[in-house]
């Protein structure tokens, strides 16, 4: 018998809450430009998570719980021979996507990474699908998905525009994924606008991951698969309110036990921006260096500097970086790093690495690499610099600039030249140019993954928007599938 009681269903629900349902429900998508960018985000995350198939650690934490196991109808994992149910494969996916801190991001006055919501929305698409099918029903095409990139996007970068989620209230980002994955999950799978709406009730209780597992000395391995975890809690909320579950209408104001009280000392949330399509057109891709999204700037002069300074590193006295302060706040690190988790989001680490080696890839966060001595050697003759130029840059919002600033003096007291980086390759502001970038990046590691043929059909489709956005979610998912 459902859950939902008649009072559920009368109450009023928050507003921030009904709107975005409404959004969910009403806002139609018709910008051509709005459907290629989230071709992108989508082919980007893919090769992110074809890269993170390459890793023990990652292939140990994905699958099924029970060895073995094989859904019928279910949701296939990319890059995989997995058929999971949708909520086991949107952890996955979601995993696979962010293990190695490589896919997209988007920032008001939170950091967020939007495609870390995808394996909870490509697993339900392709389930939906292939259910459909049985049912001779029509599956969703990639251009429904497509729509459904750009609102969960929408808005989880609404909200975290302009709320600091993490460094005032302590609260991880991934709460976002939950709030945009069970709102565009509820609607593939059908639901109506009072299901959406219980869905998401339950997920703003439900929003109180810490962020402990990503600042300062108690950063960990948690930070590559708590996307995974929150995706797959957005299937199940969505699953849940379909067969019936209530809904709490004053989930965010209730006095003393909602939301707001307990969290926000009793502010009201809101989402002051309108929904369209803005997080998806401003995304932000991480094209060439799998670090956090304010070292990227860095790693590029870093590199840049390189062929420079390559041959005189033993010479090198001091290494000044100006950057901005969200920068300083969680990527400044001294002492031990213990693990990749802690190297790639230390910005003296990634800077040594691209002076050092003249590139930044995954592997340069392990051994042998990581036991290098010039590493640390560099990283403690590394003085990190607050630019208030720069700090008021990445606030502002028609800038939105990342910037950092390197210059090296020896020890005979000559200086280089300034390598400065305002706007990353994966910004909006560099996107003709970035573009280029993103296919390589997902056709290098396709190829690395796939036998050769399918590799080759999968990079000729991804290459292709007009094509692909009419194909059918489960024929794609197909292609992405390995025996």
């Amino acid at each position: 018998m459902p859950h939902s009681s008649s009072k559920a269903k009368s109450a009023q629900f928050d507003p921030l809450i009904k709107k975005i349902a409404d959004y969910v429900f009403d806002y139609k998508v018709v910008d051509p430009a709005a459907l290629l960018a989230a071709h992108y985000c989508l082919i980007d995350s893919l090769g992110c998570a074809f890269d993170a198939r390459q890793h023990s650690d990652c292939n140990a934490l994905i699958g099924p719980t029970v060895k073995g196991t094989l859904v019928p109808l279910g949701s296939r994992v990319p890059g995989t021979h997995w058929q999971l149910d949708p909520v086991e494969a949107a952890f996955s996916t979601s995993t696979l996507i962010r293990w190695l801190d490589f896919n997209d991001a988007f920032y008001g006055k939170t950091v967020i990474h939007p495609s870390d919501c995808l394996g909870a929305l490509i697993s339900v698409a392709d389930h939906q699908s292939r259910l459909r099918r049985s049912q001779h029903l029509k599956p969703y095409t990639l251009k429904d998905l497509y729509i459904c990139i750009i609102k969960a996007y929408e808005i989880m970068g609404g909200l975290a525009i302009d709320q600091e989620w993490t460094a005032k209230l302590g609260l991880d980002h991934v709460l976002l994924i939950k709030i945009g994955a069970t709102a565009l999950c509820t609607l593939l799978m059908g639901g109506n606008r009072q299901e959406l709406m219980n869905g998401i009730s339950n997920a703003w209780i439900d929003a109180q991951t810490l962020a402990l597992f990503r600042r300062g000395d108690a950063a960990g391995a948690r930070k590559s698969w708590a996307a995974g975890d929150a995706a797959a809690r957005g299937v199940w909320l969505a699953w849940a309110s379909l067969r019936g579950e209530m809904g709490y209408p004053t989930a965010l104001s209730a006095q003393h036990w909602g939301f707001e009280s307990i969290h926000l000392k009793g502010q009201t949330l809101s989402l002051k921006t309108s929904l369209s399509h803005n997080v998806i057109d401003n995304v932000q891709f991480k094209l060439s260096y799998p670090a956090g999204l304010h070292a990227q700037s860095a790693a590029e002069a870093a590199i840049t500097a390189h062929p420079f300074v390559c041959n005189k590193i033993t010479d090198i006295a001091r290494i000044t970086v100006h950057t901005h302060r969200y920068a300083l706040s969680i990527l400044n690190r001294i002492g031990p790093l213990k693990h990749f988790a802690e190297r790639d989001h230390c910005l003296q680490y990634i800077i040594a690495i691209g002076l050092l080696y003249g590139r930044l890839q995954s592997s340069d966060y392990l051994e042998p690499i990581a036991l290098d001595p010039r590493i640390d050697a560099l990283r403690s003759i590394t003085d990190l610099v607050e630019s208030t130029d720069y700090t008021q840059a990445f606030y502002d919002p028609e800038k939105k600039a990342n910037a950092n600033r390197i210059q090296i003096t020896f020890k005979d007291g000559s200086q280089s030249a300034v390598y400065e980086v305002l706007y990353p390759i994966g910004h909006p502001k560099r996107r003709k140019e970035g573009l280029p970038l993103l296919q390589r990046k997902f056709n290098k590691n396709t190829k690395n993954l796939f036998p050769q043929k399918q590799a080759q059909t999968i990079i000729d489709l991804s290459e292709n928007f007009t094509t692909l956005q009419s194909l059918a979610v489960d024929e794609f998912l197909t292609l992405l599938s390995i025996d």
